[in-house]
C-alpha cells in the first residue's frame, strides 16, 4: 500500500499533466477588413484544449514582420466548451509601410507557441 507521500506525489503529477496536456494555442484562421478610417478589424479563430482557469488561451497578438506587437486581444476567460472559437479586434492601426502581419496566440501556461498565421494586407479593400 502506498504511503501518503507517494499518493500526494501521484496526485500532483496527475494535476500537472492535465494542465500541461492542453498544449499550445493554434491560430486556425484570420480574416480582416479595412475600415474607412484606415484601421483594421481582425477576426481570429483559435484552437486550444482549454482546461479551465489554470490553462487557457488568454490572448492573441498582431505583429509586424519584425516581431513588434501592433495590437493585442485579451481573452478574459477559458473557452472549454467552445473550440475552436473566434474573437475580433477593431481599430487596429497598421503602420503604412507594413504589408504583412503575423497573428500568434498565447496561453496562460506555455506562453507563445503553436501555429501562427501570416496575413497579406494588400488583399484589403481600400
Amino acid at each position: 500500500m502506498p504511503n501518503n507521500t507517494q499518493f500526494i506525489s501521484a496526485a500532483v503529477f496527475c494535476c500537472m499533466s492535465t494542465v500541461a496536456s492542453a498544449g499550445e494555442v493554434d491560430v486556425e484562421a484570420v480574416s480582416f477588413k479595412q475600415a474607412t478610417d484606415g484601421s483594421y478589424r481582425f477576426d481570429v479563430t483559435l484552437r486550444h484544449a482549454d482546461a479551465g482557469w489554470d490553462h487557457y488561451a488568454d490572448r492573441w497578438d498582431v505583429l509586424t514582420p519584425a516581431g513588434e506587437i501592433i495590437a493585442t486581444r485579451t481573452l478574459h476567460h477559458p473557452h472549454v466548451d467552445e473550440q475552436p472559437f473566434t474573437r475580433s479586434l477593431s481599430g487596429v492601426k497598421i503602420p503604412e509601410d507594413v504589408e504583412q502581419v503575423l497573428v500568434r496566440g498565447h496561453d496562460s501556461v506555455h506562453g507563445y507557441g503553436g501555429e501562427e498565421q501570416r496575413v497579406d494586407l494588400s488583399a484589403a479593400a481600400k
